[in-house]
């Protein structure tokens, strides 16, 4: 697990003030996904858990036999519920896979791991909470994101969100908690993240080996975590520098072997500069010259309706060559500067 204080030094301070004033059994994290809003999470039930004594050191410590099984993912007393597909990519073991659901030969899940945290998963976790702490103290859920809940997946939790066993704690986040039904952010202590200094942000970055990390780092809105997941997946300082001007080409070359939803943002971010920049505002998301400024908005408003339907449903199996031939059409037409009509000949030199 990366450790706040070791590898996000941004979330240090915001621990330690949690570590100490937070009483409440269930507590609402919210920032942005670039945040490192599961790390600081982790963080916080290891504090919780730490067995260390709390007038020695700082919690957590992360040398005492609690910290090293929440490091190891071993923890008896941790119970973290994220949806599968979330658990896959981040190499967390699935949880609750019926028979049905896999393959009776390789063992591995028939159907596709949700994006969705569902009823039977958080009635899973609920079980969980009523069995005894197996190292005496206390247990923690933590659940990553809350955005992921269903409707009765969020009203499953609603009782055990308000009164939880004694020694239970409820640790989960969401971008943006207006998302969340009212229920459960009503029976939530909130914590809210900040966004690093930019300073600090590229600071980090360059320690991580990203070139140019200024680039990337506004490229994801100024999350350091986003824009190093950027890098990770191969997109460049130049790819990104570069790609307005493809884009008013028609050329998507620079995007090639990007995932749709990779390709969707980046489109997105760049009609947000070109609106804005034909408004008379700053570009937030591209390098300064970057976006051509006379665009229509008309046409770009267009665009982002498309960008906009096609990011609302980045699951469908989309064929991504088509698709993306389809949205560079229409970014190259909508970033192009609005026809001008022909100036007007003076009125004596039409007289006969």
């Amino acid at each position: 697990m990366v450790s706040p204080h070791d590898d996000l030094p941004w979330l240090a301070q915001p621990l330690a003030e949690a570590v100490a004033n937070q009483r409440s059994h269930a507590v609402l994290v919210h920032g942005a996904a670039g945040v490192g809003a599961l790390p600081f999470m982790l963080a916080l039930a290891q504090a919780w858990l730490c067995e260390t004594d709390a007038g020695a050191t700082a919690r957590p410590c992360g040398q005492c036999p609690s910290c090293r099984l929440v490091d190891s993912r071993l923890h008896p007393d941790l119970y973290v519920l994220m949806p599968q597909a979330l658990r896959q990519r981040e190499g967390w073991p699935l949880l609750g896979d019926k028979p049905d659901d896999q393959d009776s030969e390789s063992g591995k899940a028939r159907r596709k791991p949700s994006r969705q945290l569902r009823i039977d998963e958080v009635r899973g976790a609920i079980d969980w909470v009523h069995r005894t702490s197996a190292r005496g103290r206390g247990k923690v859920v933590v659940l990553h994101p809350a955005d992921a809940l269903n409707h009765p997946a969020a009203s499953a939790l609603l009782k055990t969100l308000e009164e939880p066993p004694p020694g239970t704690r409820i640790v989960l986040n969401a971008a943006d908690p207006e998302h969340l039904l009212p229920t459960v952010r009503s029976r939530c202590q909130r914590l809210r993240l900040p966004m690093p200094a930019t300073e600090a942000g590229q600071r980090w970055l360059a320690g991580h080996g990203v070139a140019e990390p200024e680039v990337l780092l506004a490229a994801a809105g100024g999350w350091p975590l986003a824009a190093l997941a950027m890098a990770e997946a191969g997109i460049t300082a130049a790819a990104w520098r570069g790609l307005p001007a493809a884009v008013a080409r028609g050329q998507g070359g620079v995007m090639a072997g990007w995932p749709v939803p990779v390709v969707v943002d980046a489109l997105q971010k760049l009609c947000h500069d070109a609106a804005v920049l034909a408004a008379g505002g700053a570009a937030r998301y591209f390098p300064t010259g970057s976006v051509r400024a006379d665009a229509s908005i008309e046409a770009l408003s267009g665009w982002q309706r498309e960008l906009s339907r096609v990011a609302r449903h980045d699951e469908h199996p989309w064929n991504e060559g088509l698709l993306l031939d389809a949205l560079l059409a229409q970014g190259c037409r909508a970033l192009a500067p609005p026809a001008r009509a022909p100036a007007r000949a003076p009125l004596d030199t039409l007289a006969p």
